[in-house]
């Protein structure tokens, strides 16, 4: 499988790659009006978990990887929420602890904060991320992983709880990237390049992403949300 360098230290798996076009045949998105948040094309995990084939693909390809790393992992940190469901299957597979890194308070224990971080798509209030003291440390070399790399703020608080605990980032890794953000670029840039080393790997690229991959349901006009009552009147 062959990842083609898109910008320094920004991989991307070559769009002719099986597990590629996987990824990109399973991936739905979907217009504001079909979507919870109000962006152009919002990418849904959702199409990835429920199609086996990427499911597998995505755990055997980032397995092999790992495991055929001299220096090793020791810890797949999970980005709230959407990271929860690709660490914890290659991290039982590698035999390593995964990390929950939730927003807010959401921890349970003492817990380290990240500085507040932007998102593609604005929440009521700025948004941190944390995770517990003492779940990394020094010695940890962590793999951080979540389902989209947009513009790097969520990425940026990752890296961030990594390095004040001490540890080592071996790599970031998302099934998608929207390179047109350049999150990677802005986090290099960040802080006089205090993170230009690290490196990020994604496993398909949003411009590989077409009309025929649109979820929308072009001849519905009603509310996107619907009650039970109403859909029982569905069935």
């Amino acid at each position: 499988m062959a990842l083609k360098e898109h910008s320094e230290n920004f991989f991307i798996l070559d769009e002719n790659d099986p597990l590629a076009k996987c990824i990109t045949k399973a991936y739905r998105w979907y217009s504001p009006k079909f979507s919870p948040r109000d962006v152009p094309r919002f990418a849904d995990v959702g199409s990835i978990t429920e199609c086996p084939e990427a499911m597998r693909g995505i755990r055997d390809f980032l397995v092999q990887r790992y495991q055929a790393m001299e220096e090793k992992p020791t810890h797949i940190l999970g980005f709230d929420a959407r990271g929860f469901l690709f660490g914890p299957m290659l991290a039982a597979e590698l035999s390593i602890p995964f990390v929950l890194m939730r927003k807010a308070d959401k921890n349970a224990g003492l817990l380290i904060k990240s500085e507040p971080y932007d998102k593609e798509y604005k929440e009521a209030a700025p948004e941190v991320m944390t995770i517990r003291l003492g779940s990394i440390g020094k010695g940890s070399r962590v793999v951080l992983i979540d389902d989209v790399l947009a513009t790097g703020g969520t990425a940026l608080s990752g890296l961030q709880l990594v390095e004040v605990s001490g540890a080592t980032v071996v790599e970031m890794v998302t099934v998608l990237a929207l390179p047109f953000l350049k999150g990677v670029e802005k986090i290099h840039s960040t802080a006089n390049g205090k993170y230009r080393d690290v490196k990020f790997i994604a496993l398909a690229s949003e411009d590989s992403l077409t009309e025929e991959n649109c979820g929308d349901s072009p001849d519905y006009n009603g509310p996107r949300v619907l009650s039970y009552n109403d859909a029982l009147k569905r069935l």
